[in-house]
């Protein structure tokens, strides 16, 4: 079944891409609350990228499918108490979105791994209740993002609100993409825009996404109270 679910998901996703005249858009298989026998399944399908939102139950999936060559994304919002797993156990960090969790991730990153690539996670409708930055923000962690050899920055994520209006949801990935090209001219080696999930990502791909984060179309409706934290607000439960 989950084969059949990612096998039909590449080829919408395929179709969404086509009329752009943009490469298919990476797909990021969120596995938030999945059982680690979901991943392997999915993964011997040939998905590779597992995004979770919280660092400790995507630990201990990590150890369970410690024979796997996977790579793992956080793309939950990240305590800068827990920057020291998360630099050690995660290849991307999605949501940096304040000074404090550069130095953190930077510091705790091991020596000989590669560095961390990370994304700058922006409020771009400016929601009370999500974490990121302002899109004035983001040329100062840019910088100094940069300027730690430990990390790797790779371009910017965000969550647009869930307007039922699609025009408004459509203005804010355009929004996102022109902050995205303009943090690329500035920094050549910025390539993902991480944004679009089940609801929305053909509207996502359509504005420029290169990356969409998809759960529920691969996975089914998630079952409440299985994960902890409660707020979907934060993303993972920490708080800020």
């Amino acid at each position: 079944m989950l084969t059949h679910a990612l096998h039909d998901l590449l080829q919408h996703l395929e179709n969404a891409a086509r009329p752009t005249g943009r490469p298919r858009p990476r797909l990021l298989a969120v596995s938030k609350t999945q059982p680690a026998e979901a991943v392997a399944a999915l993964a011997a399908a040939g998905q590779h990228a597992f995004g979770e939102n919280y660092v400790q139950e995507a630990l201990a999936k990590q150890q369970a499918l410690a024979g796997l060559r996977l790579e793992w994304h956080l793309v939950g919002h990240l305590q800068s108490n827990k920057a020291r797993e998360a630099a050690t156990h995660f290849d991307w960090v999605q949501t940096v979105d304040r000074p404090k969790l550069v130095g953190a991730l930077a510091r705790h990153r091991p020596h000989g791994m590669a560095s961390l690539n990370v994304l700058i996670q922006v409020n771009i409708d400016d929601e009370s209740s999500k974490h990121g930055c302002a899109p004035a923000e983001v040329e100062g962690l840019a910088e100094r993002i940069v300027a730690e050899p430990a990390l790797a920055l790779r371009g910017l994520m965000a969550i647009p609100a869930p307007h039922p209006d699609l025009a408004l949801r459509r203005d804010a990935f355009r929004r996102m993409k022109a902050l995205f090209d303009d943090l690329a001219s500035r920094h050549p080696q910025v390539d993902t825009l991480s944004m679009g999930m089940t609801d929305d990502m053909d509207l996502a791909i359509a504005e420029g996404a290169t990356m969409v984060r998809i759960g529920t179309a691969l996975f089914g409706a998630r079952p409440r109270g299985t994960a902890p934290g409660s707020s979907g607000a934060s993303m993972n439960g920490d708080s800020p």
